[in-house]
């Protein structure tokens, strides 16, 4: 080959090379996968319900609860809140509202196709929850700050009979492997809170547990009422972690319980 034929010193030569088979596609997915989930992550969560607000026609007051017929921009709607002084005209803002189809209110003798529960917004609103359903503070029974039922006289009640028979404190401390189980209590009614969400809220306690841990006291759901100082014996269904809305949480509960009054 002569000089002319051969390519000059310093020029490049270009050649081909075969592509490789792409193996990066799984890292790729995987780091896809990964910022998604980390998006996800960081979105903050679904905001609750947004306040109902309107001008207050009507109130009426029952142990716990006041009612107010509100005008609202949607129309007429009827709600729930803790006992608060509301008058007539006034302009609410019902906040963490919870609305509940075909309620009935036996202490007002009242039929709702529709009713929101919830707590007034603003300075009141905080006192106004304190009166709220009942709870038991930071007992293991609530989990929002309300006070425990009123103070009472020392109470000692003899434990009920049967394989279904427990004390206030066993319940209180079994619940996890009383969950979803049939017991049978026997107690004296320290508070009662009647005609809520269809059903009337008691306290009970035996003289069985402790104050300072909140195992002297165990909260029963009926249909049944009785007055505070009555003995009644309660066979219900043991519930824990009930949770049902607008900030109201409790670790165990007697629910739908049927009780009788004892001598």
């Amino acid at each position: 080959m002569d000089a002319a034929a051969r390519p000059a010193r310093g020029t490049h030569r270009h050649t081909l090379t075969r592509t490789k088979p792409m193996k990066t596609l799984p890292a790729l997915l995987c780091l896809c996968f990964t910022l998604a989930s980390a998006l996800a992550q960081a979105a903050p969560a679904p905001a609750g319900p947004p306040p109902l607000q309107g001008v207050v026609q009507e109130t009426r007051d029952v142990d716990a609860y006041t009612y107010l017929r509100l005008q609202t921009a949607a129309g007429e709607v009827w709600a729930a809140v803790p006992t608060a002084a509301v008058k007539v005209g006034a302009k609410v803002s019902i906040e963490h509202p919870m609305t509940m189809q075909n309620f009935e209110s036996k202490t007002l003798k009242k039929h709702f196709d529709r009713i929101v529960f919830g707590e007034i917004a603003g300075p009141g609103a905080a006192a106004a929850a304190m009166t709220a359903m009942p709870a038991t503070g930071a007992s293991p029974h609530g989990g929002m700050a309300a006070p425990a039922p009123a103070a009472v006289a020392p109470v000692k009640v003899a434990k009920a009979s049967g394989p279904e028979a427990r004390t206030v404190a066993e319940i209180v401390a079994g619940k996890a492997g009383l969950k979803d189980k049939t017991v049978l209590v026997r107690g004296q009614v320290v508070k009662v809170s009647s005609g809520i969400m269809g059903k009337n809220w008691l306290h009970l306690r035996d003289g069985s547990g402790q104050a300072a841990d909140g195992s002297n006291d165990i909260l029963v759901t009926s249909q049944d009422n009785a007055a505070v100082g009555d003995i009644v014996s309660a066979r219900g269904t043991v519930r824990t972690d009930v949770n049902i809305g607008a900030g109201y949480a409790y670790a165990v509960m007697v629910g739908d319980a049927a009780l009788r009054k004892q001598p």
